[in-house]
């Protein structure tokens, strides 16, 4: 199957929000998210990409079928929530692109579709003058009884594109888990690259 694999900015953004939200509600149950989502918060969470100086969705289509998406935009237009632990960290804000989510239908998994959403959004970066990118991956509880058995972390794929988890810094975000009706607080491990321009 032939995905064809966009780049979206501006006000080209807006018309993928309502397929996307449906997306990532569905992706996101799985581990180690297992995110107990709503199309009307996705939705509203989602439209910020549309209006942010700077942001990216890069999308993935099966004829006109959003399969896939990831999204991106400077730190510094971010929520506080990722902002801050940043700043108390020492590092400025300001100097990084911030690869929010990734989400990808499984049907379309291991045909190099994560590849095109790291090459997109890291040339998207350099080309606003970024030199530096990090992203944000949940932290679970190896021992969590949910864990599907078999599960594979994406450590060894992020690692080989340049990215190095940086140790202590964390940002915490509120989501209800499955089967929970109120928000929890989650811990995110944060991971950086630092040189865009450099091969990996």
């Amino acid at each position: 199957m032939a995905l064809r694999i966009v780049s979206l900015t501006a006000s080209e953004i807006e018309g993928v929000l309502p397929a996307l939200a449906k997306l990532r509600v569905g992706v996101f149950q799985a581990w180690p998210y297992l995110y107990q989502g709503s199309l009307a918060y996705e939705e509203d969470y989602l439209a910020r990409y549309a209006v942010s100086p700077g942001a990216v969705v890069v999308a993935a289509f099966d004829a006109e079928d959003l399969v896939g998406a990831a999204t991106g935009q400077p730190l510094s237009g971010e929520v506080d929530d990722f902002r801050a632990p940043f700043v108390e960290a020492g590092l400025d804000p300001a100097a990084y692109f911030y690869f929010a989510e990734s989400v990808l239908d499984p049907a379309y998994r291991g045909k190099g579709v994560g590849h095109a959403f790291f090459d997109r959004r890291e040339a998207h970066a350099r080309a606003l003058g970024f030199d530096h990118a990090a992203f944000c991956a949940v932290i679970r509880d190896d021992a969590d009884p949910r864990k599907p058995a078999g599960y594979r972390p994406l450590d060894p794929f992020w690692t080989k594109r340049g990215y190095r988890p940086v140790a202590g810094l964390t940002v915490g975000f509120d989501w209800p888990d499955l089967g929970e009706t109120h928000n929890s607080r989650k811990r995110l491990q944060v991971w950086v690259r630092d040189g865009l321009g450099a091969k990996t």
